[in-house]
């Protein structure tokens, strides 16, 4: 019997859903960051309790802001792109006056509000993703000019990125700065300007490093790890071997010894070292695996995007979500020298995950939108062929 092939066309066909999979690969990673933060937090004068349920609420508010970015019209948003550039100004400077700003170990990130202390440096991050995807796609036939296409785009990442390395925190900064040279190359900026700058800001880098000396000890540290275990790379040393403990299978959660005052800051930034000996080998690099799913997934939904804008904005996004994670996973690993930076959604700390609260949130936003304006657009083409 001859198969009806109108019933195949009329059949729901199966699609990827890419915005889903990252989803579920954020929920993942929460849920065990959860975990390990309540293993992790098991000395602590405070209770072990006590980062858990910071963190649960954390979360919640971070479902909440997720859901409510996802149902903002972007568009709408982006007429208001410079008034968010001043705002986010504004706070940054506001961070660096003694008595404003919050400072805890001889750097000053943070802003109180009430009980809440958010670290500002994490949402400009989101801020120059958005002041510059606006401004690259408003001038994207310029993108060849020196003027116009290059030296004011690059002022709006040197802007953001000079205020946050006066608290001082080169980490953020040199993120900024990555993921501000990406979407210029993603948007057609040339090489001859590019590569330039990029030697420019690497000089400017260790010109700032070599007069710092709490980090130039840090980098020169870090080149003898074994050496330096009892200052500069106690963290790392101590990370290292958490690896070497939990080896392949791990031993048990909440067996591990460095959550036990070894390993400083084990519920933030070396959180994954918690992971590492009590989890093992195969879960660490089921991290690995799950962002590097995040960041395919955020590739294929990319070549739906209907402008230049939104295509730089979800770009950035992804680039905020998987380059961060992995400074931190090098930084844990003993790839890059001791940088203070949570590892995205796993980490404790309410400021980075109301940002990727934020940015996954962009990526929902887009998942729903984009579909119906190419559809919008194949009307458009429909009506001008017919007409």
């Amino acid at each position: 019997m001859a198969r009806d092939r109108s019933d195949d066309q009329n059949a729901p066909r199966f699609s990827l859903n890419p915005a889903a999979i990252i989803v579920v690969c954020t929920v993942g990673l929460s849920i065990l960051g959860l975990t390990i933060l309540f293993s992790a937090s098991a000395s602590f004068a405070q209770g072990p309790y006590y980062y858990l349920i910071k963190q649960v609420g954390g979360l919640a508010v971070a479902a909440f802001i997720c859901a409510l970015v996802s149902r903002v019209d972007l568009e709408y948003v982006r007429r208001y792109v410079w008034v968010v550039a001043g705002v986010m100004g504004v706070l940054l400077v506001l961070v660096l006056i003694p008595h404003v700003g919050i400072e805890v170990k001889g750097s000053r990130r943070w802003l109180g509000f009430g009980p809440l202390r958010l670290q500002i440096s994490e949402f400009a991050k989101l801020a120059m993703v958005f002041c510059l995807a606006h401004y690259l796609a408003l001038n994207q036939t310029r993108i060849g000019d020196l003027k116009r296409g290059y030296i004011l785009p690059i002022a709006i990442v040197m802007g953001f990125a000079g205020l946050v390395i006066l608290e001082p925190d080169f980490g953020t900064a040199a993120l900024i700065v990555a993921v501000g040279m990406a979407l210029l190359f993603l948007a057609g900026a040339k090489w001859r300007y590019i590569l330039p700058t990029l030697a420019a800001v690497v000089l400017a880098f260790a010109v700032l490093v070599i007069h710092n000396p709490n980090r130039l000890y840090r980098l020169t540290s870090f080149l003898d790890v074994e050496g330096n275990k009892q200052g500069g790379t106690y963290q790392l040393y101590q990370a290292l071997a958490a690896f070497a403990a939990g080896g392949t299978d791990g031993v048990g959660l909440g067996q591990g010894r460095q959550q036990l005052n070894y390993l400083p800051e084990a519920h933030t930034d070396f959180i994954l070292a918690v992971v590492a000996e009590e989890l093992g080998l195969w879960f660490t690099m089921g991290i690995v695996v799950v962002f590097t799913l995040i960041f395919v997934a955020g590739l294929i939904h990319l070549r739906r995007a209907p402008n230049l804008f939104q295509f730089l904005l979800v770009a950035g996004c992804l680039l905020l979500i998987c380059l961060q994670a992995i400074i931190n996973l090098g930084v844990v690993t003993g790839i890059f020298p001791t940088k203070g930076m949570s590892l995205p959604f796993i980490s404790a700390g309410l400021s980075n995950l109301f940002l990727m609260a934020m940015l996954v949130g962009i990526i929902i936003n887009t998942q729903r939108s984009w579909p119906r304006a190419g559809l919008s657009r194949q009307r458009r083409v429909m009506r001008e062929v017919l007409a």
